[in-house]
């Protein structure tokens, strides 16, 4: 089994912390949003990871330089052999699996790193494909599948009217990642685009016709990563799924001074706490120091220095520094407000 992973998008949405470091590589209860996502589909399926391939932008769209040695690690950590491939343009999602065109054989799952989800099920790995799917109220902002005897009998993209509430969530499994290359590689060889972009729902479509039949693949929790605020609120149901397994995630060495963690929190190493209320919900990376504050969901990178505060809320990037009477605050690496 193989997993490619588009994640070429550097994140507007989520900026200032995109400015500095991808979406994907954003730091989430102390893993990266793509390492969680990859153990998390490692956990749906009963087969061995052989590659996880990784679709990059390039250092010019703000990809750092040691980009390729983070995901190398996150593959090898899994027992996988690790490759990257860079997406030159941004041409649609089907172009962006189709620059991992050399590892596409096989069965292999396609995730799109800009989500993560909770699922309890076990993959039929025997079907043609699934697509994993999440129950949404406002379905006219999605694409969606309509079912019939159990299988994904259509695809709908962004409905005006209401046909079903089943939400494409961006990760899909394939039995041969062979004939989705050649679906793929039909598109672009005749130029076929929708809105200037080579779009993976015109594969599915294909492949439907051509018999595939596709299984939804549904899940407990579908957590969004693209703004702040869903972003603080994911670092949150996060925090709550590893209590709730027994993982404590409170590093060991935390250096206490008059002060109280009240969980689910993530606390990195070498983490300083004075005269400070930590939690719940909340993640504060490595080598950081808190002090005279009071903190809850909120979600704290590594380096940084917080000094009388009072945050609900927050998103703190790395290195900042931060003294002051602000709630809800959302500032990036490098920042200081003292």
């Amino acid at each position: 089994m193989k997993i490619i992973v588009p994640m070429a998008g550097i994140g507007s949405r989520l900026r200032p912390h995109t400015l500095t470091v991808p979406k994907p590589l954003t730091v989430i209860a102390g893993k990266p949003i793509v390492q969680r996502l990859v153990e998390d589909i490692a956990s749906v399926i009963d087969e061995k990871i052989d590659e996880i391939a990784f679709v990059i932008g390039t250092t010019a769209k703000g990809f750092p330089t040691n980009t390729e040695e983070q995901l190398l690690k996150i593959a090898a950590e899994l027992g996988a052999k690790g490759s990257v491939y860079i997406q030159e343009q941004a041409l649609g999602t089907a172009h962006a699996i189709y620059c991992a065109k050399e590892s596409l054989s096989g069965p292999c799952v396609v995730a799109y790193a800009d989500t993560l989800f909770k699922a309890d099920f076990t993959l039929d790995v025997n079907a043609d494909g699934a697509i994993w799917v999440s129950k949404v109220e406002n379905p006219s902002a999605f694409g969606v599948v309509k079912l019939k005897d159990g299988f994904i009998s259509d695809f709908i993209e962004k409905p005006k009217d209401f046909v079903s509430d089943l939400a494409i969530i961006g990760i899909y499994y394939f039995k041969s990642g062979d004939k989705l290359l050649e679906e793929i590689q039909y598109l672009i060889d005749n130029d076929l685009k929708e809105n200037n972009e080579y779009q993976l729902t015109n594969v599915l479509e294909s492949l439907k016709q051509q018999g595939a039949k596709f299984i939804p693949g549904t899940v407990n929790a579908w957590m969004d990563c693209g703004k702040k605020d869903p972003t603080v609120d994911t670092n949150k149901q996060v925090l709550g799924f590893e209590h709730e397994a027994g993982n404590n995630l409170v590093s060991k060495d935390v250096i206490l001074e008059n002060s109280e963690i009240i969980q689910p929190c993530f606390i990195g190493e070498n983490v300083v706490l004075k005269n400070t209320k930590i939690g719940p919900y909340v993640s504060i990376g490595a080598n950081s120091t808190v002090e005279n504050a009071t903190i809850v969901n909120s979600l704290i990178q590594s380096n940084v220095a917080i000094s009388n505060a009072d945050l609900d809320n927050a998103m703190i990037g790395n290195h900042a520094k931060y003294n002051g009477k602000y709630t809800s605050v959302s500032i990036g690496d490098y920042t200081e407000l003292i």
